[in-house]
């Protein structure tokens, strides 16, 4: 297990680098100054040369690249161009509301998407079954995007159930709740057909193995064939929930946009449009590092539970 956890560890870092390296790379091809849109277009040519070199912005592309990643694992993301806070600090006051949003879509995702599918497989080409295949045909399809606008539209303005707009009251648990059930539902919609179709494929092909079928002619209650069957057919499901992440991630961007919450996906997004590289370069690098980290936990207890897993890598 631990040859195996190094391993996956070294390729964790190999992704890491080659993201940031492709990430530098894509800036820099982008046309403008930094320099000048911190300063403004009235900033006299000493002022851009000095602010240049305080953010060592006149250092070739690969030493800045160096430079950065060095200070990176001292915990040094950069210095904020318009705020001059540190990146860390910026991030850190946003981080919150987008894990929040994350793990609450993903999670409403799991408790419903997986009983569906468990009962569709349980009593094949019944209704149940017909409902949760047309259900999940149907919210996979949906764009996240079109379920915010429709989300808001129908349960924040015609309906006036739940809020808009924002991220609720800081310190007022209750009203940042409210705020994020619409955002949360928009994100996890697709994945509850998605895992429900997964979980379906995968446990009628453990139940028409010969142990299960064993089982039965044995006597066992169908509750604990169904607790056997859903115990390895959750593995593939494991691997896939885990990858779900990082598709809420970008999923996650979409929500903060149009709900307009404060979270680390609407601060990218304004980076880009304001070229303001230390924030962008720690944004990218904390959603790339979180989403190695989740599907590394993910392969883990996979390899955990499977040792042909930890015997392939």
């Amino acid at each position: 297990m631990l040859s195996y956890l190094a391993k996956r560890l070294t390729l964790s870092l190999i992704v890491v680098a080659l993201v940031l390296l492709l990430l530098f790379g894509m800036l820099y091809m982008i046309p403008g100054n930094p320099a000048i849109l911190a300063l403004g277009t009235r900033a006299t040519p000493e002022a851009i040369a000095e602010y240049s070199a305080r953010m060592r912005l006149d250092e070739p592309v690969v030493m800045q690249f160096l430079i950065f990643v060095g200070n990176a694992f001292h915990g040094d993301l950069g210095t904020d161009v318009f705020s001059g806070r540190p990146v860390t600090e910026v991030i850190g006051e946003r981080v919150g509301f987008s894990m929040a949003l994350i793990f609450s879509g993903m999670g409403w995702a799991i408790l419903l998407g997986i009983p569906l599918g468990c009962l569709a497989a349980v009593r094949p080409n019944s209704w149940i079954d017909r409902v949760t295949g047309v259900f999940s045909v149907g919210t996979i399809a949906i764009p996240s995007f079109l379920v915010s606008i429709w989300a808001i539209l129908i349960f924040a303005i015609q309906l006036g159930w739940l809020p808009a707009i924002g991220a609720g009251e800081p310190g007022d648990i209750g009203d940042q709740l409210s705020h994020l059930i619409l955002p949360a539902f928009a994100i996890g919609l697709g994945w509850v057909g998605y895992l429900a179709r997964m979980v379906r494929a995968s446990m009628l092909e453990v139940l028409s193995e010969p142990y299960i079928r064993s089982a039965r002619a044995f006597g066992l209650p169908p509750r604990k064939v169904t607790g056997y069957a859903l115990q390895v057919a959750i593995l593939p499901t494991i691997t896939v929930i885990g990858m779900g992440f990082g598709g809420l991630i970008s999923a996650a961007v979409f929500a903060e946009i149009i709900f307009a919450r404060p979270g680390v996906g609407k601060m990218i997004f304004d980076a880009v449009s304001d070229r303001n590289f230390p924030i962008l370069q720690g944004g990218v690098l904390l959603a790339t590092g979180f989403y190695i980290l989740v599907v590394l936990l993910s392969d883990l207890l996979i390899a955990w539970f499977d040792p042909r897993v930890r015997q392939s890598l």
